[in-house]
């Protein structure tokens, strides 16, 4: 009797297992402003290879695109300036060690360097940081937590994601547009302002590009956020920015919600003729801006459907904003 008594009390200790608290708030300010943004990367990116003295050596078979080169001999190494005075520093018999991470593991791998007209050549295209711009979607007015973009950042080279060391968020100005054609996405280009920075990226995952805003937050309209569960099909809204600084607003339909797919969770086409007349459809640089249904945030634009880019996806913007508390 005492072992079924047991066996009851285990199974009740689980099924009541505490649920995690997001602190987010229940109401945001939301973005849909152009800003720059830049990640300074953990280690240093391999992203292929070049030809020394006409072939590839691939610098070492050990070595493969997408590692990230944490150390030279002993020392760290944060920015390719930091490399090449490390690999002259530690060079032995034209053979540097070095520690490179792949995957999450830590592995030691020896690099022969090759001595072309008194320079040494390694065989690797590197990088140690990538920048772009995006939409911000929002900013939580109580924690200063920011969030953008609605998907990861990934070097296009590696299709590797980009692990932050450091980052910002800062100004730009959109110059000109790029339109969407069916089988070939259009874009935003902007003018970075590198001095006038907006806040500190801490993490870029999956769902997109978080940290801490620091510049003084803006004092607009504070959107309720809404649950999956609200939000319905037919029409909507995003907020964006297609000339100078300027956000506007522009008429969207959803057709489909789908809450199995992790960021690809709201399909819509553009129904706005300005918007379509601007940009052809959804193009790079709307990633982030805010989608809007009945005074509400439901969530934010993250891919145009290549083959239709009159139409889009959106993640849920809980997702993201979960996502923005997490540590």
């Amino acid at each position: 009797m005492k072992k079924k008594i047991m066996t009851i009390l285990l199974s009740m200790s689980i099924l009541f297992a505490p649920l995690p608290v997001w602190a987010y708030s229940s109401e945001i300010i939301v973005g849909g402003d152009n800003i720059g943004i830049h990640i300074d990367s953990k280690g240093i990116l391999v992203i292929g290879f070049y030809k020394v003295n006409g072939s590839y050596t691939k610098a070492s078979p050990e070595i493969e695109v997408g590692d990230r080169i944490l150390k030279v001999g002993k020392n760290e190494v944060t920015s390719i300036e930091d490399l090449t005075k490390e690999i002259e520093k530690n060079l032995q018999n034209n053979n540097v060690k070095l520690t490179i991470e792949r995957k999450n593991q830590t592995i030691n791998v020896d690099l022969p360097l090759t001595n072309v007209d008194g320079v040494y050549k390694t065989g690797l295209y590197v990088k140690d940081g990538i920048s772009g711009i995006g939409t911000l979607t929002y900013i939580d007015p109580e924690t200063k937590i920011f969030g953008t973009l609605g998907h990861e950042i990934v070097e296009s080279n590696s299709n590797t994601r980009i692990e932050v060391k450091t980052g910002s968020i800062f100004d730009s100005e959109i110059s000109k547009i790029i339109k969407s054609t069916d089988g070939k996405v259009g874009e935003k280009n902007a003018k970075l302002n590198y001095e006038k920075i907006f806040g500190n990226i801490t993490k870029n995952t999956l769902y997109g590009v978080f940290g801490n805003y620091t510049n003084e937050i803006p004092n607009g309209k504070k959107f309720t956020v809404a649950k999956p569960d609200e939000i319905k099909l037919g029409k909507a809204s995003i907020y964006t920015v297609l000339s100078n600084n300027k956000v506007e607003e522009y008429e969207i339909n959803i057709i489909k919600i789908n809450k199995n797919n992790e960021i690809k969770n709201i399909t819509f086409e553009i129904i706005d003729e300005k918007l379509l007349k601007e940009t052809g459809g959804v193009i790079q640089g709307m990633s982030g801006s805010p989608i809007i249904q009945e005074d509400k945030i439901i969530g934010a634009v993250t891919h145009a459907i290549v083959d239709n880019v009159s139409n889009g996806y959106g993640i849920f913007i809980t997702t993201m904003l979960e996502e923005g508390e997490k540590n």
